[in-house]
């Protein structure tokens, strides 16, 4: 079953609860379609009057930023050797190279790893741990933790919403613009019938009328 078809079948109120839980999680470090489920929900709501796009943009943000601190807190804890325990329990999540990659783009660009981490699925799941392992000072950390969900949940979110609804307005002029053809073709269809008809009876009239005898000399 697809994301979305999931999401319709759970209650309106849930979808928010669902949402934010899904990406506090993929945040903090789990291996989970976070931006898949906020693909699917933004599009939900543009179909779905009882999901509000705003409060769905405020719960994705909020799942985002929490679920990036406790990461934060826990690779802060943990170290090194929490990255070598996750390498082990999802190695093609946390494999080495896959941290060796992170830290390079930590060590180069600092907290707008943190930030543009956020669009990037690898980076996303490791930006929390990572950033406490390397011991990242919180206040900058929060700061590209915040700016990065905001945008990027916000963002998504909003051009989802506005391309569903464009979408469904479309599909709307086209299934009423395929309904006039079809009614055009189909007149016309009558009208060469009727033309053809015409013409056979005309045909048909003249082969049964009898020729003229002519006149004896």
């Amino acid at each position: 079953m697809h994301v979305q078809e999931w999401l319709d079948t759970v209650p309106a109120g849930a979808v928010y609860a669902v949402v934010a839980l899904v990406i506090g999680l993929e945040s903090l470090g789990i291996p989970l379609p976070g931006e898949i489920v906020l693909v699917s929900a933004a599009l939900l709501s543009s179909q779905h009057g009882g999901i509000n796009p705003v409060v769905l943009g405020a719960c994705a943000s909020a799942g985002a930023v929490i679920g990036d601190s406790i990461g934060y807190a826990i690779g802060r804890k943990g170290g090194r050797p929490l990255l070598a325990w996750l390498g082990k329990k999802f190695p093609k999540h946390f494999g080495e190279g896959h941290i060796a990659t992170a830290e390079r783009s930590f060590e180069k660009w600092g907290m707008w790893a943190v930030f543009f981490g956020r669009f990037v699925a690898l980076l996303r799941i490791f930006a929390g741990p990572l950033a406490g392992v390397l011991h990242m000072p919180y206040w900058k950390f929060l700061t590209a933790n915040f700016l990065g969900g905001v945008v990027w949940a916000g963002g998504t979110i909003a051009v989802i919403y506005y391309v569903g609804v464009v979408a469904e307005s479309w599909l709307k002029k086209f299934s009423w613009l395929g309904l006039v053809l079809a009614v055009l073709i189909g007149l016309g269809s009558m009208l060469v019938l009727k033309r053809k008809a015409k013409k056979a009876q005309a045909a048909e009239r003249q082969a049964a009328e009898p020729e003229p005898v002519p006149a004896a000399e």
